[in-house]
């Protein structure tokens, strides 16, 4: 099956998951009692409270309740974020753009850093520098992640100052024009160093704490990938050819040892979107993460609605990519109607 084929199969089936991930959430919502706790007062009599679950639809079936929310989010309606005492759909646009700015900066540093110290320690199996490499990967795939940020908190906030919190200087942040809510795309469009250094500081730390996890996880599968394709037949051809080991291994063993590498870059995604909710209360980050932790503390279920939703369908959308690219890299994997 041609990859055209099998992205157009999947974007067919992908708004089908997704049905199936909104009624999984809104009957999780629904476990913990009605949603209607939120706009409820101390004072509030037993009639009001009548009143308001009547408006709400509160007394209707569930299968009712989830048309009527289904149906409000496909025109845009998310409900009310009493955290942020506005619609959710007002709110969610600049939480999810920051997120996304810190994940991506994340899975830069994660894929970058993860893809590189792999190739570096697979290409000299069983020297120091691999056993140097395999250790640090390992400590940075069993450090528990709010630990590893409260300690670069301390380090480069507390002890050394060179890192602010929060995600922009507002005095610096006045100066640029908004045309993308990437503070850093926005400062270099809009000609400003001073308010892209200042972008870069905020992002810095969070984004390496953020990737560092990803990173170790990505170059122990690179390593152990390039270590096995490095003892294949087909490398030992390139060598016999007179090939120098650097094109050996750039030509012919790295680009299979992706191969199994870009799968966990894809589930690494997941891992972002969670650590999010971490790194991001930890340094202040206005993100989708920091506004779930706020919604789970005030019991707020349209926010944590709306941050479920989002980051299931973007887990699905980033899984399409890594399917396409998986068999980009590799032409013999069959993309297959079940695939």
């Amino acid at each position: 099956m041609q990859v055209r084929d099998y992205v157009i199969r999947r974007l067919i089936k992908l708004p089908l998951v997704i049905v199936a991930v909104t009624i999984g959430v809104f009957m999780l919502s629904r476990i913990g009692g009605s949603p209607i706790a939120i706009y409820i007062e101390h004072e509030m009599s037993r009639d009001e409270i009548a009143a308001l679950e009547q408006r709400y639809g509160l007394n209707d079936p569930l299968p009712v309740q989830y048309l009527r929310w289904l149906w409000g989010v496909l025109h845009g309606d998310l409900g009310w974020s009493g955290v942020s005492v506005a619609p959710v759909a007002d709110v969610l646009p600049s939480r999810f753009i920051a997120t996304m700015e810190l994940a991506t900066l994340g899975a830069l540093i994660a894929i970058g850093l993860g893809i590189g110290l792999g190739t570096f320690a697979g290409a000299r199996h069983n020297k120091l520098s691999d056993h140097l490499t395999r250790i640090f990967t390992v400590t940075g795939a069993s450090l528990p992640l709010f630990w590893f940020a409260l300690l670069m908190l301390i380090l480069f906030y507390l002890i050394i100052p060179i890192v602010p919190l929060g995600r922009f200087d507002e005095g610096i942040y006045a100066t640029i024009n908004h045309y993308t809510g990437f503070y850093t795309l926005d400062s270099l469009l809009s000609f400003n160093l001073t308010a892209f250094w200042d972008a870069l500081k905020h992002l810095a730390l969070p984004a390496f704490v953020l990737g560092f996890e990803g990173m170790a996880v990505t170059a122990r599968m690179m390593r152990s990938s390039l270590v096995e394709e490095m003892n294949e037949d087909y490398v030992d051809s390139a060598r016999a050819k007179g090939l120098p080991e650097r094109l050996v291994i750039k030509r012919h063993a790295r680009r299979n040892a992706l191969i199994p590498t870009v799968t966990v870059v894809g589930m690494s995604w997941g891992v972002l979107l969670q650590g999010s909710v971490v790194v991001e209360n930890v340094f202040r980050w206005p993100g989708l993460g920091r506004w779930a932790t706020e919604g789970v503390i005030r019991g707020d279920r349209a926010t944590i609605m709306a941050f479920v939703l989002v980051t299931a369908v973007v887990f699905l959308v980033v899984n399409l990519i890594v399917d396409v690219i998986y068999a980009y890299l590799d032409p013999r994997v069959t993309l297959g109607a079940d695939a």
